[in-house]
């Protein structure tokens, strides 16, 4: 079994925003599996269904960014999964708009969410989908990745959501290294 997390902040404040990336690509997920993100728990909305014969949890903390690490221990916890069992998906400032970076493992880098879960499932071994959102080094950081992107930014972006869905799809099915050849390039 595998948990598939998105992040991002709820609310309509948020909802295209560049740091709901994750919750993007989820609803992408969503389309692609038939898999509805409708039961309320974990303090995150969930769903269960089943993508490449695995049983899957595709995953939205409720939280706000900072705290998604006390949602995803909730839910690795009630399902007694072990940190290799978890994918993340999210935004990253540091890669180039509309690129993806696929890793077994790693740090958190500069990202808040993944240093929250990181901290609560005392692991750094799961894989993860960072999304490239860019930066603006004129805004404050926070201003820039709560702010929404522009049509022509949008264009970069949903391929890169389309992408990053694909991806789990393939690290559920264990081919973690082909989405990496296939989706790891500028």
């Amino acid at each position: 079994m595998y948990l598939i997390v998105g992040l991002g902040n709820p609310g309509l404040t948020y909802k295209k925003s560049r740091h709901n990336a994750g919750f993007m690509a989820m609803d992408i997920l969503c389309q692609k599996t038939g898999i509805k993100i409708k039961q309320k728990g974990f303090s995150a909305l969930y769903g269960e269904g089943n993508i490449a014969g695995e049983r899957v949890v595709l995953f939205k903390p409720q939280t706000y960014m900072n705290l998604s690490g006390n949602a995803v221990e909730q839910a690795m916890h009630y399902y007694k999964l072990p940190p290799e069992n978890l994918i993340v998906i999210y935004d990253d400032i540091d890669l180039q708009l509309g690129t993806l970076r696929i890793r077994e493992h790693g740090s958190a880098g500069t990202h808040n969410g993944m240093r929250s879960i990181i901290q609560c499932v005392h692991s750094e071994n799961f894989p993860r989908i960072r999304i490239g959102v860019g930066q603006d080094k004129t805004l404050v950081l926070r201003d820039f990745v709560l702010k929404k992107p522009s049509k022509e930014e949008f264009k970069l972006l949903d391929v890169a959501f389309e992408c990053a869905a694909d991806a789990a799809i393939l690290a559920v099915g264990g081919k973690l290294s082909e989405a990496q050849a296939k989706y790891n390039h500028k």
